[in-house]
């Protein structure tokens, strides 16, 4: 089963600081153009300093400015590696983009936000050397499956705006924790309830009520819609365990302050990965990218 992506936008006093800290120099752990894959170079760079703070960087040394893409794997927030994302990574890079594919800390190894800080921190580290990824730091979306499709979605209202970033796409995102966790309660779906306790794991261990209350209320991505948030694009199967119903809430949100939601369903039950590639999703996404970056 494919990983699943949950990320919510909090403006708490932790959150706040986290994003500000200093940005770290890259450090390459992989030498540049390591697989022989012609006109592009690839390096793996450590943003931070846990072993899960780190990124694969693809890009053409042509000492053009692209656009860039950062790709964020699912996987319920506490598995999955940005190595399942290397052919759509490769993929994009292809096409002319500069793409970031991150790893972050897990739920296992660390509570919300420090999933949205890590993609911050990421984001921060790739537009500090822009020069040597031929990345245009001002020109970039965010694409995130599942849980990585949360982690986006909440960078993407996080606070007034991100420097920059001019899209989110969520394939399969869980736009709202508690929504999950309320659907997870009492149903017969083994993801659904997968899904609520992944939620709970996520916010450090407890239910929405209580002292976990304010945690809960940062992952939810809608509630922080504001009116210099990305515009975003959502996929979901009509009947998958993350229901359609849950970006339409976002639409509705974001909607109020005049920034554009596109939410596109399919038919079946694919989440993820598996709904990336059935037939014209990639195509769409890979649209709305280049209306929005080029």
């Amino acid at each position: 089963m494919s990983a699943l992506a949950l990320a919510a936008v909090a403006l708490t006093p932790v959150a706040a600081s986290a994003s500000m800290e200093p940005t770290p120099a890259p450090t390459v752990d992989t030498p540049v153009d390591a697989e022989g894959i012609g006109g592009l170079s690839v390096e793996t760079v450590q943003y931070g300093p846990h072993k899960r703070q780190s990124m694969d960087v693809w890009w053409t040394p042509d000492g053009q400015q692209r656009p860039g893409i950062f790709l964020i794997h699912g996987g319920w927030w506490s598995s999955g590696d940005k190595k399942y994302m290397k052919e759509i990574t490769r993929g994009y890079a292809e096409l002319g983009y500069t793409v970031f594919n991150l790893n972050y800390r897990l739920s296992g190894e660390a509570a919300w936000p420090a999933q949205r800080t890590d993609a911050l921190t990421a984001i921060a580290t790739a537009r500090k050397h822009a020069d040597r990824y031929a990345f245009d730091p001002n020109n970039y979306v965010l694409v995130g499956f599942s849980a990585g499709g949360h982690i986006a979605a909440a960078v993407g209202t996080y606070g007034d705006g991100i420097g920059g970033l001019k899209g989110v796409v969520g394939l399969s995102p869980i736009i709202s924790p508690l929504r999950a966790y309320a659907d997870g309660e009492k149903t017969t779906d083994a993801n659904k309830r997968r899904l609520r306790s992944a939620a709970i794991k996520l916010a450090g261990g407890c239910p929405p009520k209580g002292k976990c209350s304010r945690v809960w209320a940062s992952m939810e991505v809608a509630w922080h819609a504001s009116r210099k948030d990305a515009p975003m694009l959502t996929i979901h199967s009509e009947n998958e365990f993350v229901p359609p119903v849950q970006s339409e809430l976002l639409k509705q949100m974001l909607g109020q302050v005049g920034v554009q939601v596109s939410v596109f369903t399919q038919p079946g039950t694919n989440h993820s990965s598996p709904l990336y590639r059935e037939p014209g999703v990639a195509e769409r996404v890979q649209a709305w990218i280049a209306s929005r970056i080029g």
